[in-house]
């Protein structure tokens, strides 16, 4: 089974910087896509970016200008570059790769924005 280890995650102020990564053991296949999805108290899960192998991306309309995923294919990484964050970001945040309808999830970062 893959193991997806996140990090990055932490209190910051309204208009800063976080970066998330997400660090896989292994790759689930080489057409994976890999994402970070968000969800607070009370809201169902909502995707925030993805990315696929080829470098196709697909962010939330609240977050596009603002927030920017890469990966690295040879270290099975994501990375989610957060710039402007708002208290409406605050949220705990979470890995997925998924393929073929197949899912795995990292445990889950807390992030937190103060206004």
């Amino acid at each position: 089974q893959v193991q997806l280890v996140e990090s990055g995650g932490g209190l910051v102020q309204a208009g800063g910087s976080l970066r998330l990564s997400c660090a896989a053991s292994r790759s689930i296949n080489s057409r994976d896509v890999m994402g970070w999805y968000r969800q607070v108290p009370g809201k169902n899960r909502e995707l925030v970016a993805d990315i696929t192998t080829g470098g196709i991306t697909k962010y939330a309309d609240s977050v596009k200008g603002r927030f920017t995923i890469s990966r690295d294919n040879a270290k099975y990484t994501v990375y989610l570059q957060m710039n402007s964050l708002k208290a409406d970001d605050t949220a705990v945040y979470y890995c997925n790769i998924r393929f073929l309808g197949v899912n795995f999830w990292g445990q889950g970062t807390q992030v937190t924005v103060s206004s």
